[in-house]
């Protein structure tokens, strides 16, 4: 099993990224993947996740209208697509793999990839 992030960098505020999760060693819609991002100092929190259940999308509060999450199954990778980037935003973010279908906290993701670093600066 294996997650691998990508997508990371500088960018100023205002701007957009995409993240994508490349995901090996399993059938991608079998499981639930989240995205976590953690600052310096501070929790890992959780971002977002596509349910394995029926594909629906969750979002923490501050994700709310500026991420959207997505799935492609063909290319076995989720995306994080980021857009109105704030400096609060700067932090590595992670995604992870949950057999539950609604996996709303980090002890239900068992498998993680290394994080890829998102700096919001100007």
């Amino acid at each position: 099993v294996q997650l691998v992030e990508s997508g990371g960098g500088l960018v100023q505020p205002g701007g957009s990224l995409k993240l994508s999760c490349a995901v090996s060693g399993f059938t991608l819609d079998d499981y639930s993947i989240g995205w976590f991002r953690q600052a310096p100092g501070k929790e890992r929190d959780g971002v977002s996740y596509i349910s394995s259940s029926d594909g629906s999308t969750h979002y923490a509060d501050f994700a709310k209208g500026r991420f959207t999450i997505s799935r492609d199954n063909a290319e076995n990778t989720v995306y994080l697509q980021m857009n109105s980037l704030k400096p609060e935003d700067t932090a590595v973010y992670y995604c992870a793999r949950s057999p539950d279908p609604f996996p709303k906290v980090r002890s239900q993701y068992h498998y993680w990839g290394q994080g890829t670093q998102v700096t919001v600066s100007s």
